[in-house]
């Protein structure tokens, strides 16, 4: 058989294999990859890239690598759910490197961490001042959790005692040119409806549209296509 071919065919068993193994560790390996997670996905890839070129290599024996690769983590993942030594040993511990505006320059070394990193990380997060943290720490997935002083956080309604509306997400009724009927339906709207809500601003085609988007005020957003003005119409009235 001709190699072109068996690459070929090796490279669609290994693709399609691989999609299938990285929907079954699911989401939570994107969410919050972990340096574990890191080199797990690495190793999962080479291994599909070995299969699809490597054609002196055994396929079953390929694919039951990648599947023990696979199984591995999601038992992990399954113990770390309830036993909290595996959870530190495979995911880590938060570490504390400012307390109370104090940099923790021990823990920086133990991260391998310079001061410059630190304050690069937090310029990140929109803190210019190491004065104003009260506490930032390093979450196992490598990102910068900050806790700002009290009197440095912003003011929020409840600080104000302000009542405020519910505000849920908005549903989309157009994207691309195209009416989502489910979504409108289910708020118990119609077509003419929403042609009429439209037609306050003079758009005729629904086609015309980019992406109209309903939110929990009454609000439509809606975006012509071809970067054109974008509107907000009130439904209210």
């Amino acid at each position: 058989m001709n190699i072109i071919f068996v690459v070929i065919i090796r490279s669609f068993i290994s693709f399609f294999s691989l999609l299938i193994l990285v929907r079954l560790m699911g989401k939570q390996q994107m969410a919050q990859l972990t340096f574990f997670d890191y080199v797990v996905g690495i190793t999962i890839g080479s291994i599909a890239s070995t299969l699809s070129v490597q054609v002196n290599q055994n396929t079953t024996a390929t694919l039951a690598g990648m599947g023990v690769w696979t199984i591995l983590p999601i038992l992990l993942a399954v113990l770390s759910v309830h036993n909290v030594w595996v959870r530190k040993v495979v995911e880590g511990e938060a570490t504390v490197v400012i307390e109370n505006s104090n940099i923790l320059e021990k823990n920086l070394k133990k991260l391998h961490l310079s001061i410059d990193d630190l304050i690069s990380q937090l310029r990140n997060q929109g803190v210019f001042s190491i004065a104003d943290v009260e506490f930032a720490l390093f979450e196992a997935n490598g990102k910068l959790s900050i806790l700002k002083k009290s009197q440095k956080q912003p003011v929020t309604p409840g600080d104000l005692n302000i009542q405020t509306q519910y505000e849920g997400l908005p549903t989309v009724l157009i994207s691309d040119g195209v009416l989502l009927t489910d979504a409108l339906y289910s708020l118990k709207l119609s077509n003419a409806w929403l042609q009429h809500q439209l037609g306050k601003q003079n758009i005729i085609n629904i086609s015309e549209v980019s992406i109209a988007q309903l939110d929990t005020k009454g609000n439509l957003y809606v975006d012509l296509m071809g970067d054109k003005q974008s509107y907000v119409i009130s439904t209210q009235n």
